[in-house]
């Protein structure tokens, strides 16, 4: 009894586990059943996905460790990838931050490049993958298709070079920005040079020590550091020259430097243009002081680090932009003009500013990048020193042919006598012998001649010469003497009073001088002897003082002396009122001189007889002239009608000669 009781308490017992322990598996079963739901609901995608595949599970397990070699590349370069473009989060504005920018776009250089040289090779691992099912046909011939199809454009992309697409442009993105600050910082720091004030010879150019800040150099050059390490630094010389050159530009502009743009069709002589060749030589020298050579400066600063080469070459580029190639092609255009007196002149000053500017160019413009601006300075030089000694050396030639033209009318200084007397004065000056001395030696050298001391002083004196030939041949001209002595006593006068005391003088001399003095003293008193001092012969009071036979007879004869002296005076009047005596002392000199010979003689005769006429009803025919009016006529006489004489004041000068001397040298003949 006990025993059965005992065995249905342990059946109990059992049977109570056994509940408990199906709730407890039913409630798992419950729990499992959501599970079990999105697997069988993912069992079709799945079924999907490996319906290509349809190898045997030997060849799954064998290609498993082939797919995981190649995979895992890849999935390297994939996070690569994913680090590049967090570094995206982290650029900053490189105006703000420049270090800090450039730190990061050197870790994204970095990443980028990791992403160029590895995806190369993780394509080609896919690719012996891809091969490797295909071999082994672990894949349907769709599957794998879609695979190779893939991969080439992957390796397409990769070997086009088109590496900054690898990451999405972010790297390329990020030098745009970077060579856009590199200008920013150029354009916001560059002035043109203030023009307070016009620019004088004399001036003193000083260069400030960089027309940039030192903190801005510092930040372009850790630019171009980063820059230059992507390719990018042609793209900054680009820049610098372009903003660069522009500056120059507008500091140039303010010289008004229009004229540089002239042509030789654009003006008759060289002495039209004069004084834009005095400028040009003020504005060349104060581009080369103050504007270039602070260029040249920059440079250095700036790409001193790029290497000699680069920074000249920029140097270059920014001094042809910026006008050097304009102040070059404006000499080559005066040397390219007609010749004449005037040219040789300017072009001594262009050489001069030329040679001032010597050192200068050769250590600016010295080395192989700036080849043609030393090519277009040599070739303007030689065209200045080959036509200033072609002119100089026709000077001669050009004052021989004036004297087969006839003298002037007006009985004055032939302009090519007042022209060669102060050209070849200013010639000696301290201005311009010193020039022409070098120019000359420079082309005796060319010829492989030595240059002789003698040879300028000989040459001109050579023209002196020529000049006094040309006087005496004419003086000849003339169809009366008069004419020729009033002509001689002006031009001999002139070359006395004009040539003392000047450097040409002192080589002629004192007894040179001391003979034309002379000559104009002699054709003075013959000028004054064969024409006025032949009136006074018909104021002759022969018949008068005894003559017996009436007042009415006296008055006759005072009549027709007083007749024959108005029309010799008439006569004469006429004839020299066109004269001229170009000197005010010694026009002054001349006519008193014929006033002392006419008037004191016309007024005594007038008191003594005058009242015999004055009488008359006809007097005014024959007492035509009071001795007042008579002075004053002829103290008129001989003054210039404007100034024509064609000489020059300084550097005011005309190049043409006169009486028939054309304003430029004719083509031929020409002086070899």
């Amino acid at each position: 009894m006990d025993k059965g009781i005992e065995n249905l308490l342990s059946a109990r017992k059992l049977l109570k586990a056994s509940v408990e322990k199906s709730k407890s598996l039913a409630l798992s079963l419950e729990k499992t059943g959501p599970r079990l739901e999105e697997i069988n609901q993912r069992l079709p995608s799945l079924e999907v996905a490996i319906r290509p595949i349809r190898a045997e599970s030997d060849a799954l397990t064998s290609v498993g460790g082939h797919i995981n070699r190649a995979v895992v590349p890849a999935a390297a370069v994939l996070k690569v990838f994913d680090a590049v473009h967090g570094l995206e989060k982290s650029l900053s504005d490189p105006q703000s931050d420049l270090v800090g920018y450039l730190s990061v776009l050197k870790r994204l250089e970095e990443a980028t490049r990791f992403l160029g040289d590895n995806c190369g090779m993780a394509i080609q691992w896919l690719a012996d993958i891809v091969e490797y099912l295909e071999d082994h046909n672990v894949a349907d011939s769709r599957f794998i298709s879609g695979l190779k199809k893939s991969l080439k454009n992957l390796h397409e992309l990769e070997s086009n070079e088109e590496k900054g697409c690898l990451d999405g442009g972010l790297l390329e993105a990020s030098l745009d920005r970077l060579e856009n600050e590199f200008r920013r910082l150029l354009s916001e720091n560059s002035f043109p040079l203030p023009m307070s004030s016009p620019i004088s010879p004399d001036e003193n150019p000083c260069i400030a020590p960089s027309p940039l800040p030192v903190a801005v150099i510092q930040k372009m050059q850790a630019i171009l550091g980063r820059l230059a390490a992507n390719e990018r630094f042609e793209k900054c010389i680009s820049i610098y020259v372009e903003v660069r050159s522009g500056n120059v530009r507008a500091s140039l502009r303010a010289l008004n430097l229009d004229y540089l743009e002239i042509s030789v069709s654009e003006f008759n002589s060289v002495a039209s243009i004069e004084v834009y060749i005095d400028k040009w030589g003020q504005h060349l020298e104060f581009a080369m002081k103050h504007l270039f050579e602070a260029e040249y400066k920059l440079c250095n600063d700036v790409f001193e680090k790029m290497g000699l080469d680069v920074w000249k070459s920029c140097f270059a580029k920014i001094a042809a932009q910026a006008g050097i190639i304009a102040f070059l092609q404006f000499g080559k255009t005066v040397t390219e003009s007609k010749k004449d007196p005037v040219k040789l002149l300017k072009l001594l000053d262009i050489f001069a500013s030329l040679n001032k500017l010597r050192l200068d160019f050769n250590r600016l413009f010295g080395g192989a990048a700036c080849e043609e601006i030393q090519n277009m300075t040599r070739d303007l030089i030689k065209r200045v020193i080959e036509g200033s000694c072609e002119i100089f050396w026709e000077l001669l030639v050009q004052v021989e042919l004036q004297r087969h033209t006839p003298p002037p009318g007006d009985c004055g200084i032939p302009r090519v006598v007042s022209f060669i007397t102060d050209y070849c004065n200013k010639l000696l000056g301290d201005e311009y012998k010193p020039i022409l001395t070098q120019v000359l030696v420079i082309e005796r050298s060319w010829k492989k001649e030595k240059y002789q001391d003698r040879i300028l002083i000989g040459e001109l004196l050579n023209l002196v010469k020529a000049i006094e030939i040309n006087l005496e041949t004419w003086s000849k001209g003339y169809e009366d003497a008069v004419s020729s002595y009033m002509f001689l006593m002006n031009n001999h006068w002139h070359l006395y009073k004009h040539l003392k005391g000047t450097k040409l003088g002192a080589i002629l001399g004192d007894s040179w001088l001391n003979e034309h003095e002379q000559y104009k003293e002699y054709y003075s008193a013959m000028y004054l002897r064969e024409s006025w001092g032949k009136l006074p012969e018909h104021l002759s009071r022969e018949g008068l003082i005894l003559f017996s036979g009436g007042r009415g007879t006296a008055r006759n004869l005072v009549k027709q002396r007083l007749k024959a002296f108005n029309e010799a005076f008439d006569d004469m009047y006429k004839k020299q009122s066109s004269w001229v005596v170009s000197d005010k002392d010694l026009r002054e000199r001349v006519c008193q001189a014929v006033v002392q010979t006419i008037v004191p003689v016309y007024r005594s005769y007038m008191q003594n007889y005058g009242p015999l006429v004055e009488q008359d009803g006809s007097a005014s025919k024959y007492a035509k002239y009071s001795a007042l009016s008579l002075e004053k006529t002829l103290e008129a006489l001989f003054c210039p009608k404007n100034s024509k004489q064609g000489s020059f004041k300084g550097r005011q000068m005309s190049g043409k000669f006169g009486n028939g001397v054309v304003e430029q040298y004719p083509n031929s003949p020409t002086v070899k």
